[in-house]
């Protein structure tokens, strides 16, 4: 699948200090080191279900991370980054039928324009952006493997297209037996949250024939009026969870150094990704499990069933410049829950015009006082400041404030210059 263009990053001076980044772990509840093995970081990032995008609380999310992979590679590491795309799931195909529209023709539609809202937020494309449909075969493969390792059961499925069709399941309590995930090592949350928050997300824990209500599908036996696909699990589609293990698998070093995604994703979808990731391949999927803070609108969390979603194509339709899109955004912490309210555009607008206009030094009034060493000292530092905050669990708030700082005072042109660099390269606005 086709991504996006990728932003022009300039590239700044190499740190002197030390450089390693660190990350929160949810799967631990603390900061961990974000690894690069042998200069390789290697990050997967759940993608869109294709329809409502991109709302502020996508843009949220892969802003977040964007942050990181910008961050890695200001640390010297090579990053290799996969994002998938759920092109058929049951939210989509909802949706297909309410508007009476093709569901491959809205998933189309809403990749374009999340790929449009991408670029102009100047997020770096993934190197592998890989759609669902495209990995068919793979995945199915996947769920092959995991039965026949005793990790997966056949569900009695009487509304099957072919009479005799059954849904396959992931045997949880077969999984902590034989592999080395347990339930609850990746979100480390309760059971009875975790039977709530199934029924919320996509799980099915009342479902007749199960082995345990939290078991997760994994492949879906055709139905009448659904799309399906032949494989060696017979006709049907993918279950969620294992679509993610498998293109992460496919496309990155295992364990990944980071699984991201927002904070709705903890449970289920993250969960039982890195179990049917350990069941295939071994180990811990990946070695941190990070999560950014769920976004609210009007009181309540945005959200597609709501319809409370504030979205950035009709910001930016409305004329918001797509850097004070993302300077509102990067202006809370990515782990923390917080509201959008309308108006913040023009709050973040505002402070991007203070940056722009801030008072400049006249090379000439100063008699040669201020030279070029100096100038580049002082960016010096404000690298230094900013590249702290950052390699600190992605603070972009402090990481913002050092250039209100900074440009509260006068500075000649090139001053302004480089510390727009550092800017552009380490947050992604351009001034």
């Amino acid at each position: 699948m086709r991504s996006w263009s990728r932003p022009e990053i300039p590239k700044l001076p190499a740190s002197d200090a030390e450089s390693v980044v660190h990350l929160h772990d949810d799967a631990t509840r603390g900061l961990v080191e974000a690894p690069g093995r042998d200069g390789r970081a290697d990050l997967y990032v759940c993608g869109i279900t294709p329809y409502d995008a991109t709302h502020i609380g996508h843009a949220t999310t892969y802003l977040a991370f964007d942050t990181l992979v910008r961050t890695w590679i200001d640390a010297g590491l090579e990053v290799r980054y996969t994002q998938n795309i759920t092109d058929v799931d049951d939210p989509l195909l909802e949706r297909a039928a309410a508007t009476e529209v093709d569901w491959r023709e809205l998933a189309a539609e809403q990749v374009e324009l999340f790929r449009t809202d991408m670029a102009a937020l100047r997020v770096i494309p993934p190197d592998s952006y890989v759609a669902v449909t495209e990995r068919i075969d793979e995945i199915a493969a996947g769920v092959a493997t995991l039965r026949d390792r005793g990790l997966a059961y056949a569900v009695p499925t009487p509304d099957a297209e072919v009479p005799g069709a059954e849904d396959l399941y992931f045997d949880i309590a077969a999984a902590e037996t034989t592999t080395g995930w347990t339930l609850g090592s990746e979100s480390d949350l309760e059971r009875p949250e975790m039977e709530t928050l199934s029924r919320q997300r996509g799980g099915d824990p009342d479902r007749p024939g199960k082995r345990d209500p939290l078991d997760p599908l994994l492949w879906r036996a055709a139905r009448a009026d659904e799309p399906s696909w032949d494989s060696v699990v017979g006709r049907g589609r993918p279950g969620w969870h294992i679509e993610c293990a498998v293109i992460a698998l496919d496309s990155l070093a295992h364990p990944l150094s980071v699984q991201g995604g927002g904070g709705d994703l903890v449970f289920p979808h993250h969960e039982f990704s890195a179990a049917h990731a350990t069941g295939i391949a071994g180990g811990r999927f990946a070695e941190i499990n990070a999560h950014g803070g769920l976004v609210a609108y009007q009181g309540e969390k945005m959200s597609k069933s709501l319809g409370n979603l504030v979205l950035v194509s009709r910001l930016r339709a409305e004329g918001v410049e797509a850097s004070a899109i993302r300077l509102a955004v990067l202006s809370h912490h990515y782990r923390d829950d917080w509201e959008w309210f309308d108006g913040d555009e023009a709050v973040a607008a505002e402070r991007l015009a203070r940056w722009r206009t801030a008072p400049t030094i006249v090379d000439d009034a100063l008699s040669g006082v201020v030279a070029e060493d100096t100038d580049e000292a002082d960016a010096a530092v404000l690298r230094s400041r900013v590249r702290t905050h950052l390699r600190d669990d992605l603070d972009t708030p402090s990481a913002l404030a050092e250039f209100d700082a900074w440009f509260s005072v006068p500075r000649t042109p090139r001053a302004r210059a480089l510390a727009a660099e550092v800017l552009d390269a380490l947050l992604g606005i351009r001034l």
